[in-house]
């Protein structure tokens, strides 16, 4: 099998002796050892086997697996959501004195990681404008340990250029290179051959796509992922087996609900360009965003958000939230039901009004995450809800 799409979805945990056809759940804490023998032997690593759930099992093994497919990636680890994931991938590296260098696009848990928790361990951060090149490497100090971005950003879709940075690693070999993935996906986007080291997902959004259950994923080089163990084995952020059942049945047809998710997008953001009642409309596979030629150099297609401005501040923008018919208000995004979110008094309000408008988030913006309902429905919620917040 050549293609990736067969890769995913004929990989899959080994059968047992009832040769089941789906894999099944394995809902089980630990597994039992042959002998006393065997026991020790895989304690003292001279045997592979399974031993906990905690630190894996058959369901999380072939979910991991398959992420690590489609992100070319050598080894993972599984968490229980996506800010565990982010969360792990600093605490298993970082170190008193170490320090961060980040785009300053991040999304408002991360920030607060970095501006809250970190500085309490003696780790400090500097925030850089992601798309100016030179800043990034004048950010970086001796004690630099990690560069981090988000690309595309949440809710501002800037763009970093992934070949430019990851070509830094040839630099500055030393400094682990890491990136939120989660808004690209695995399928539109693959930063490791770039020359990062680390990409993390929120599985929770587009991995599972349907908003059931939480998860996360990192996926990168081996010897990164095998030092990340030792936080998993001694501090049990694991991802269920029965979640990650979830996310490695949904990621089989991960590949076909982004082509909808984007070909609505795009659809959207161009008649929304066109309408008199938002200021700003950003998409990257529009042509008038600042980095289209960006995007279509590392992306498949632009993704399944489209971020607006629309007029009258924050009182036009829950007036228009609230004029919403079928879609859907709350903080979450990537699932297959189209989703509004109004940033500055949600996922971002931890922010202050100054860090939020250095990211444009302004009390008119508006984050959708489009779903793969149909086109023209989603179009229709969106264009009479801005005409009923009009009025």
């Amino acid at each position: 099998m050549n293609n990736e799409q067969s890769k995913i979805i004929r990989e899959q945990a080994q059968r047992s002796s009832l040769r089941e056809h789906s894999v099944p759940l394995y809902l089980t804490s630990s597994f039992i050892f042959d002998s006393a023998e065997q026991g020790r032997a895989v304690f003292a690593d001279e045997e592979e086997a399974m031993v906990y759930s905690r630190y894996a099992n058959p369901n999380t093994t072939e979910f991991i697996n398959k992420v690590c497919l489609l992100e070319d990636a050598e080894a993972g680890l599984a968490f229980a959501s996506g800010m565990g994931a982010i969360f792990a991938t600093f605490a298993a590296f970082m170190q008193q004195g170490d320090h961060i260098v980040s785009s300053r696009a991040i999304f408002g848990s991360t920030h607060q990681l970095f501006t809250q928790l970190f500085p309490r361990w003696g780790v400090t951060t500097t925030y850089v404008d992601a798309i100016n090149q030179e800043e990034w490497e004048k950010a970086i100090q001796p004690n630099t340990k990690f560069i981090f971005l988000e690309s595309p950003s949440n809710p501002g879709l800037e763009l970093v250029d992934l070949e430019w940075l990851g070509g830094l690693k040839k630099k500055y070999p030393n400094i682990i290179f890491a990136i939120d993935n989660c808004f690209a996906t695995p399928y539109l986007q693959k930063p490791l051959p770039y020359g990062f080291d680390l990409s993390i997902h929120s599985a929770t959004k587009y991995m599972d796509g349907q908003g059931r259950v939480l998860g996360g994923v990192v996926v990168g080089k081996e010897e990164l992922i095998e030092k990340m163990m030792f936080l998993i084995r001694h501090t049990g952020p694991a991802m269920s087996p029965f979640n990650a059942w979830v996310f490695s049945k949904s990621i089989e047809t991960l590949g076909l609900r982004m082509d909808r998710h984007c070909s609505n997008a795009l659809a959207l953001a161009q008649e929304l360009e066109k309408n008199k009642e938002i200021l700003d409309v950003k998409y990257p596979f529009l042509p008038s965003h600042p980095q289209y030629e960006l995007a279509k150099k590392q992306m498949k297609a632009g993704g399944g958000i489209v971020t607006i401005e629309v007029k009258g501040g924050k009182e036009r923008a829950f007036q228009f939230l609230d004029a919403l018919k079928m879609i859907l208000y709350t903080s979450n995004l990537g699932d297959s039901r189209s989703i509004a979110t109004h940033p500055a008094s949600t996922t971002h309000s931890k922010l202050t009004e100054e860090e939020r408008e250095k990211l444009g988030i302004r009390p008119g913006t508006i984050r959708l995450s489009i779903g793969i309902e149909d086109q023209n429905d989603i179009i229709q919620d969106i264009l009479q809800a801005l005409d009923a917040s009009a009025k």
